[in-house]
């Protein structure tokens, strides 16, 4: 019986997604031990990396690096398939949906402060409508959302601000 070998060959381009996804990653999970005030209000600083990484390498590579975060962070924290992780993918897939376009808008008005303003209130709006849909059936839910719309705004802020600084390292 001959036994086939499948060698997979990494890329550069492999690298650095891995690398951009262990720093996510990790911010993730640090984030996690931060208490917080309210369901849901966090300050998303593994999105500082996936706003960078589409600066420098593209939606394509921010999308990977950002989906592995989802799927890494969910599992190291013991919540893969709980609905934090549906909340999570939710909110991750609207920003990607959101800065898929915003990319495409004029850089000299819409760089990575407003990308990460507008990726953070699609975030929050696509977790409020899964909460809202799935696991609270009451319009009660979006009482929330003048908070976490001005969360959205802050975090946003800080984030675009810290990714900004981050781009002005070489590569």
């Amino acid at each position: 019986m001959t036994r086939s070998v499948i060698e997979l060959t990494p890329t550069d381009t492999d690298r650095r997604i891995a690398r951009h996804a262990a720093a996510a990653i990790a911010l993730t999970v640090a984030e996690a031990v931060i208490p917080l005030p309210l369901p849901g209000l966090k300050p998303g600083l593994a999105n500082i990396i996936t706003l960078a990484v589409l600066a420098r390498w593209g939606w394509r590579e921010a999308a990977w690096v950002s989906l592995l975060r989802v799927f890494a962070a969910s599992l190291l924290l013991g919540q893969f398939l709980a609905p934090g992780f549906f909340l999570s993918l939710g909110g991750a897939l609207a920003s990607l949906g959101v800065l898929a376009g915003a990319m495409h808008l004029p850089r000299r008005w819409f760089g990575p402060v407003s990308q990460s303003i507008l990726a953070a209130f699609a975030h929050i709006g696509a977790q409020l409508l899964i909460a809202r849909l799935w696991l609270t059936p009451h319009d009660g839910v979006f009482y929330l959302a003048p908070i976490l719309g001005g969360a959205a705004v802050v975090f946003g802020l800080i984030n675009g601000f810290a990714a900004a600084a981050l781009l002005r390292e070489p590569a």
